[in-house]
């Protein structure tokens, strides 16, 4: 019994592991030709040998005295379920790991996620990972919404040099609406609203409506006397407009105002895009009002197409 003990403990881990293998997936030995093909010949113990449990502690090892022992004397066989199903994704081995978000931001957790992942040797080497599902859907429309934003800012300001043949006139309006823009991300900062895609139609809707304001605006600035001073002409125009400006946008701030605090069923879907918007109604009202009328005089914008600097 010594002898044995005294056998076994020099018997050598690798060399051990590599009779197993050799034992339950066999070792190509050889190879035929069949037609144009060599296959290999892959010699393994019998089925009977490796059918269960105890016939792997039954497997005959060989010591390195020469002596052979079951497998049951130095290790403990026991059955884990294996991956049922492989999933590969552009002939790459993948494992698909999805997880339910509830109490928490999109956001927030995918920052979390990334810095989870990020940390040094966590991932092993030839190992890396790619956020898809939900996530991913939103970056997509994301990338589209930034598209139909950029074109609608493209059509808004070739519309206003069409409309009033001036680049001036129509580079300020497009800055007041740009600017208008500013007061979207003010209002989800301070409502701790995160940028999402309602937001961002909610962003695009400001282009509209803000540059309609300004139309307004303008459209009275032209009506004014040719004689009358400028500064005088840009001052009136404003007062005359005031109001008109002042009830549509109090109107339409009113009427966001239940989906902005979440009030009714559906509505938490739907604030961020009022939030934006409200956001973008309650600068656009000073912006259109003090601010383009200066941006008119530093542009010399004249109210005479002879006058005018195109």
């Amino acid at each position: 019994m010594d002898r044995v003990k005294a056998a076994l403990e020099g018997v050598n881990p690798e060399s051990v592991t590599k009779d197993i293998k050799a034992f339950l997936k066999g070792t190509v030995t050889t190879q035929v030709q069949k037609g144009v093909k060599m296959v290999g010949v892959r010699v393994w113990i019998p089925k009977n040998f490796r059918a269960t449990e105890r016939d792997l502690a039954r497997l005959q090892l060989r010591a390195p005295d020469g002596h052979l022992f079951p497998l049951g004397r130095i290790a403990t066989v026991s059955a884990i379920s294996g991956q049922p199903q492989i999933m590969r994704d552009n002939l790459k081995r993948m494992v698909a790991v999805t997880g339910r978000i509830s109490g928490r931001d999109m956001g927030s957790v995918i920052r979390d996620v990334k810095a989870a992942l990020g940390r040094p040797g966590l991932l092993p080497k030839g190992v890396y990972y790619t956020l898809g599902g939900l996530y991913r859907q939103q970056q997509i429309a994301f990338a589209g919404l930034m598209a139909v934003f950029v074109a609608a800012v493209a059509l808004v300001f070739l519309l206003l040099l069409f409309l009033y043949e001036r680049f001036r006139v129509a580079l300020a309006i497009l800055a007041t609406t740009l600017l208008a823009l500013t007061a979207v991300f003010i209002g989800l900062f301070l409502t701790g609203t995160e940028l999402n895609i309602s937001s961002m139609m909610g962003m695009t809707m400001i282009v509209g409506i803000a540059t309609e304001v300004a139309i307004f605006y303008v459209s009275e600035y032209y009506e004014l006397p040719v004689d009358m001073d400028e500064k005088e002409a840009l001052i009136l125009a404003g007062k005359n407009r005031m109001r008109p400006i002042a009830m549509t946008t109090f109107a339409a701030v009113l009427a966001l105002l239940p989906l902005a605090l979440g009030i009714g069923q559906g509505a938490a879907m739907q604030k961020p895009l009022a939030i934006a918007i409200i956001s973008g109604l309650v600068i656009q009202l000073p912006l259109v009002l003090v601010f383009m009328p200066v941006l008119f005089h530093v542009l010399h914008v004249k109210r005479s197409k002879d006058q005018a600097d195109v």
